[in-house]
């Protein structure tokens, strides 16, 4: 393959790819810089050896990028609230919040608080690894040696935990 038979097929594909690219990122702008990133790639690849099926190729590459994207996102968003201090994430008011909604919020951080600490070590460790850290079923699993089927039912019951607090908390 040639890099003039890479910009056909790219011009050809080229509105369908970043259609792809931006209902991945869910934003024009970074869809249209992963698609330029995707071209760079591509023709970087081209250059060190032979792609006897570029069509998919140019998809693939497309789509790991996005992911990639989405993934160091996900990791810049968790990283940033982790590295600022408690109490300075939670002095932060909303610029609309009413007093009886900061009231009615305390009340729910108290009885989620204090239900979840009624859970087992093992429910704890899920509900964070699960919610906190955004693993997956299995690799709560494998780091807690139970089968994902196990993991799964446990967070079950601690989000059904969960949704009882609130129901109870908005029927006072």
């Amino acid at each position: 393959m040639t890099q003039s038979h890479l910009n056909a097929v790219f011009l050809s594909q080229r509105t369908v790819l970043l259609r792809t690219l931006q209902r991945i990122v869910r934003n024009p702008s970074i869809a249209e810089d992963l698609l330029q990133e995707t071209w760079l790639r591509v023709t970087r690849a081209l250059g060190e050896r032979p792609i006897d099926h570029l069509e998919p190729f140019v998809y693939q590459t497309a789509r790991n990028l996005a992911l990639d994207h989405l993934r160091a996102h996900k990791l810049h968003a968790r990283t940033m609230v982790e590295d600022a201090p408690a109490d300075q994430l939670y002095s932060v008011a909303a610029t609309s919040s009413l007093p009886e909604d900061a009231a009615h919020a305390e009340r729910l951080i108290k009885g989620l608080s204090a239900s979840l600490g009624r859970l087992s070590e093992r429910q704890q460790r899920i509900f964070t690894l699960s919610r906190l850290q955004g693993c997956s079923y299995l690799e709560i699993a494998e780091q807690l040696n139970v089968s994902a089927s196990t993991v799964q039912k446990e967070l079950k019951l601690i989000m059904a935990i969960c949704l009882d607090v609130a129901a109870r908390l908005d029927h006072d």
